[in-house]
């Protein structure tokens, strides 16, 4: 059976991520960063086990980590932020915000990989998708919200190195594109819904090759450019 390790699994994209896995019949493991955040998820989904941990406490993860026990699948670092800076403009920046989304959005994911890298490493077929944005695609040259598009496009970056480090354990990396989604983060106007975007992104996940690793995927199985 798949086990499958979700941050940010409270609300968006993560919960319904979760909820569908758990309808596969799936291990579900999702974190979440409050505890109030904890009994709401696990009260609304009582199959899976929820942990609490914020992915910029890196000490929380490591004692984490130490206490796991199970092998994991398939690790999607969905846990981001499109937000605090006030301002995100290369001639206006609330830098103060930048760095904590920054560390947050990059920082946070490889972190995630590092601490859990043993039980990913005993996993079968182990994959790793870091949940990006064609926010952060180089091509893409937009400059609104820039502060979100550089922590996107450094992520991505992260992802192809994180590819190269562990295609020798038989490791799959790849970057994803979740959609433009009716979230708190896409906006009620956005494309596809939260369950179409989970959707996808778990049918990717279920076909997923090491053939694919250091690659950029869109969350209907489309490749992306960098």
């Amino acid at each position: 059976m798949t086990t499958i390790m979700i941050t940010g699994a409270g609300r968006g994209i993560g919960l319904e991520l979760a909820r569908q896995s758990v309808a596969k019949g799936w291990n579900v493991i999702g974190s979440v960063r409050s505890v109030e955040a904890q009994r709401a998820l696990a009260g609304a989904l009582p199959q899976m086990a929820v942990l609490n941990f914020d992915v910029t406490d890196h000490k929380a993860l490591e004692n984490i980590a130490n206490a796991f026990q199970r092998p994991i699948d398939v690790l999607i670092n969905n846990a981001g932020i499109l937000n605090p800076p006030s301002r995100q403009s290369t001639l206006d920046m609330d830098y103060d915000g930048f760095a904590q989304m920054l560390n947050v959005n990059v920082m946070g994911p490889m972190k995630v990989v590092q601490v859990f890298l043993p039980f990913i490493r005993e996993g079968e077929n182990p994959r790793i998708i870091n949940i990006s944005s064609k926010m952060g695609r180089m091509a893409f040259s937009h400059s609104d919200r820039i502060a979100y598009r550089a922590s996107k496009a450094a992520l991505n970056k992260v992802t192809q190195a994180q590819a190269t480090d562990l295609r020798e354990d038989g490791i799959t990396v790849v970057a994803m594109h979740p959609g433009w989604v009716q979230s708190d983060m896409g906006g009620p106007t956005a494309d596809i819904t939260p369950a179409e975007s989970a959707s996808g992104i778990l049918n990717v996940a279920e076909t997923l090759t090491l053939d694919q690793t250091g690659t950029f995927i869109d969350w209907d199985g489309t490749s992306r450019s960098w």
